[in-house]
């Protein structure tokens, strides 16, 4: 449906925020779905941009968007060396409020109606019912 490369730069996630809204609205996703998809996406291309490419910015972050029925895919990848997502720390475990690490990923995981990564850990897809 629709694909975005930006550089490793925090600055370009407003790009990806005007697209989020430009298709929200194109589609009719309601506000709830809306501010679920737009948190995740932001949380997801945050992530890319400052852990998996660790703010390089000649590294890109790919993010494609795609809809089908009432679903409402977002698939973002970076040129990262990725990471064990089985593996982060349970931030709502109370030995672990202190640290700072795996909110985003909870976060996400909480928001999408489904999240997958690859292999490598360097993508994920989210997944929204709307």
């Amino acid at each position: 449906m629709e694909s975005i490369t930006i550089n490793s730069d925090v600055e370009q996630l407003r790009v990806v925020e005007t697209l989020v809204d430009t298709l929200s609205k194109k589609l009719g996703i309601p506000d709830e779905v809306y501010g679920k998809i737009l948190i995740s996406t932001v949380e997801a291309v945050n992530n890319a941009i400052l852990h998996g490419n660790k703010g390089e910015t000649s590294k890109l972050v790919i993010v494609n968007f795609t809809a089908d029925g009432n679903m409402f895919d977002v698939t973002v990848t970076d040129q990262g060396d990725g990471f064990k997502y089985d593996a982060l720390p349970d931030p709502t475990d109370p030995s672990n409020i202190e640290n700072l690490h795996g909110r985003g990923v909870f976060i996400m995981r909480s928001l999408a109606d489904n999240i997958e990564y690859n292999d490598a850990g360097n993508e994920v897809k989210m997944s929204f019912r709307y």
